[in-house]
């Protein structure tokens, strides 16, 4: 199959009429018809199709035991309303750059697997990356059967009722040992590339992110007979506390986003008795992130005491920066056409040191976005290929990539596999 014949058979699975976006959450009917046209393309092409222990989905041309595997892929769920293309373009690619690596007629010399991580975006369960982070030790059994949906659902009551044994769940380094370079391919989540003029560029680094929970507890009472006097509104905390996100940011040179939120009771003429609210922050670096997180929480607590209002702040979930591994960062771009003597940083991680990129044809660059292969960094080498996005639209209806920018990303992640499987 063509890329064009693939991404369209995918486009409408999980597609919402109403938005035009798309929800794919972990172990629902549309994940279930995500992963079974999965499983169809592995089988169609002759590939072993493997299950692992956290629901992940494995691909393995050659002997998946052998060891010094090459493996690419991404996921396909998506956030809530989200685009075509994060994720999916990258399992796409993966199998499209196969087909294209048969036509060539290459000689592998190393097992080569392509994979669908679960939950990648976290949409379901409030926690991002669970499938590789089960699999990476990142995530305990404990903690992943403590991870509840919104009608209270876990998720392994989730897992078995799609149908999957969740009582395999844990972490798996026999199989990551197996591994010898993973190389992911995403829709780049920002406008370097656009600005470059370059279809495609190599990531450098994940700035460090994480994601704090603000609980405001006030007193709830009637909308119409309450004195303003009188009110414990943990509304006006929260509401003043998503400006302070922005000005700390602002400052900082950063990113904070308060973008859940949930009310109770959410009566319309009720005021509300909790707002919790749900903090999103990224820096280029771990000392930024720190004092923008800090300066948040700071300005929270002095609301909420102006209001009488009851705070408590938990961080869910944190990942520290992720440098990709240099020698293979470095062994892309000479594959793709470059050396790389320096980092030089065109995306949002561009700071002190960062080069000239007019000359560079694959230009490397930071992002503030989270990813599998940042998760598994820590226990192999990993690296990741961006194709240009002309918008910078991401986690929305409007992300785009143009066709021909997406065959281009197929044909640099097959000379990258190329270099690393075939030689």
């Amino acid at each position: 199959m063509t890329f064009h014949s693939m991404w369209a058979e995918l486009l409408p699975i999980g597609r919402s009429s109403a938005s035009g976006g798309y929800r794919r959450f972990a172990w629902t009917g549309a994940d279930a018809d995500c992963r079974a046209w999965f499983k169809a393309q592995a089988e169609s092409r002759g590939l072993t199709y493997e299950l692992d222990r956290n629901g992940n989905q494995w691909a393995w041309l050659g002997d998946p035991t052998a060891g010094d595997a090459v493996v690419t892929g991404s996921h396909l769920d998506s956030v809530p309303d989200g685009g075509a293309f994060d994720g999916p373009l990258g399992v796409v690619s993966s199998f499209a750059a196969l087909d294209e690596l048969r036509a060539r007629q290459v000689t592998f010399t190393k097992p080569l697997a392509l994979v669908n991580f679960g939950d990648e975006e976290g949409a379901r369960f409030g926690l991002a990356c669970v499938g590789s982070r089960l699999a990476a030790g990142q995530l305990t059994v404990e903690q992943a059967h403590r991870l509840t949906d919104a009608d209270g659902i876990t998720l392994p009551q989730a897992m078995e009722r799609a149908g999957y044994d969740a009582g395999t769940l844990g972490p798996d380094p026999e199989r990551l040992a197996r591994i010898g370079a993973f190389v992911e391919l995403h829709v780049e989540q920002g406008r370097a590339l656009d600005l470059s003029g370059d279809r495609v560029g190599i990531a450098s680094a994940i700035w460090p992110h994480g994601r704090w929970r603000f609980d405001f507890r006030g007193e709830a009472n009637h909308a119409g007979t309450t004195r303003l006097a009188d009110r414990r509104d943990p509304m006006l905390s929260y509401a003043e506390t998503v400006l302070a996100a922005r000005r700390e940011a602002r400052l900082a040179g950063a990113v904070a986003t308060f973008g859940k939120i949930s009310v109770e009771p959410n009566g319309v003429n009720a005021i509300p008795s909790l707002v919790r609210g749900w903090l999103d922050s990224r820096a280029a670096d771990q000392q930024t992130l720190d004092t923008v997180v800090t300066g948040v929480e700071k300005a929270a607590r002095e609301y909420a005491d102006a209001h009488g209002i009851e705070l408590d702040v938990v961080r869910e979930s944190f990942t520290p920066v992720v440098e990709f591994d240099h020698a293979l960062r470095d062994e892309l771009a000479r594959i793709l056409g470059r050396d790389t003597d320096t980092d030089t940083d065109t995306g949002a991680g561009a700071g002190k040191g960062a080069g000239k990129v007019a000359d560079l044809k694959v230009p490397v660059l930071g992002t503030g976005a989270g990813h599998d292969a940042g998760i598994l960094s820590g226990t192999i080498p990993t690296a990741m290929l961006f194709v240009r996005n002309p918008t910078g639209v991401s986690h929305s209806p409007a992300e785009y990539a143009a066709e021909d920018d997406c065959v281009a990303g197929v044909t640099a992640l097959a000379d990258v596999l190329e270099g690393l499987a075939c030689r």
